[in-house]
């Protein structure tokens, strides 16, 4: 009955904030949530990094329910500061169709920043890729899925939320990385757990091909370790 609640509750707000409320541009949320740069300019500052930060990867780990923000410097990966998840949905393991609640696990960029979200403010992630979508074409999987975002609020159907007040900070630190150098400048790591022994934590769900995108996630990691 909550998940049915939670279906019928979000695109309602969604249209009612379309119908009686302005629409709140890019300019509007960077002017509104300025303030939240502060600190991070801070920390960033005390790490030798400039900002805009001009390399930034999001990695997600779905066990741990957390998502790192790191850079580089001097040719090494630096980790900056982390997010909590708010909530969870899905299992351990890629995301297969639509409306399986799974989050994804791969390597993506960020198509667009929504500054009107009904989950206060979100970031489209480039699910599914072209791993994804091969998968889906052998296993013969019409539907892969779609409309996958990190996002606020504390609600989830196979996205990543961090809940509002995070969200306002990290938006506009990926918007400036964006802006000031493009599309490539920022890389979404989704992994389902941090490695234990060299290894991931065991899938629950597990298509015949985990194995392979589990030994190129494992390599995607390493710089970071």
């Amino acid at each position: 009955l909550s998940f049915l609640l939670f279906l019928i509750r979000y695109p309602l707000i969604s249209f009612f904030k379309r119908k009686f409320f302005k629409q709140q541009s890019l300019e509007d949320v960077r002017k509104k949530y300025s303030h939240k740069l502060i600190p991070i300019q801070k920390i960033l500052s005390d790490k030798g990094i400039s900002f805009p930060i001009s390399k930034l990867y999001l990695l997600a780990f779905k066990k741990e329910r957390i998502l790192e923000v790191h850079t580089e410097k001097n040719g090494k990966k630096l980790f900056l500061f982390s997010y909590r998840f708010t909530t969870f949905s899905g299992k351990l393991g890629p995301k297969l169709v639509e409306g399986d609640r799974q989050i994804p696990e791969g390597k993506y960029k960020i198509d667009y920043l929504n500054p009107n979200s009904s989950y206060h403010l979100s970031m489209k992630v480039s699910y599914p890729n072209a791993f994804d979508a091969e998968k889906a074409k052998l296993d013969g999987r019409e539907n892969p899925g779609s409309d996958i975002f990190i996002h606020g609020k504390d609600v989830s159907i196979g996205c990543i939320a961090i809940g509002d007040d995070k969200i306002e900070e990290l938006f506009l630190i990926v918007d400036a990385s964006l802006q000031a150098f493009g599309k490539d400048s920022v890389e979404i790591l989704i992994f389902p757990g941090k490695l234990e022994e060299g290894k991931f934590p065991d899938c629950e769900i597990c298509p015949s091909w985990h194995k392979e995108l589990y030994d190129v996630l494992r390599k995607d990691l390493l710089p970071f370790l």
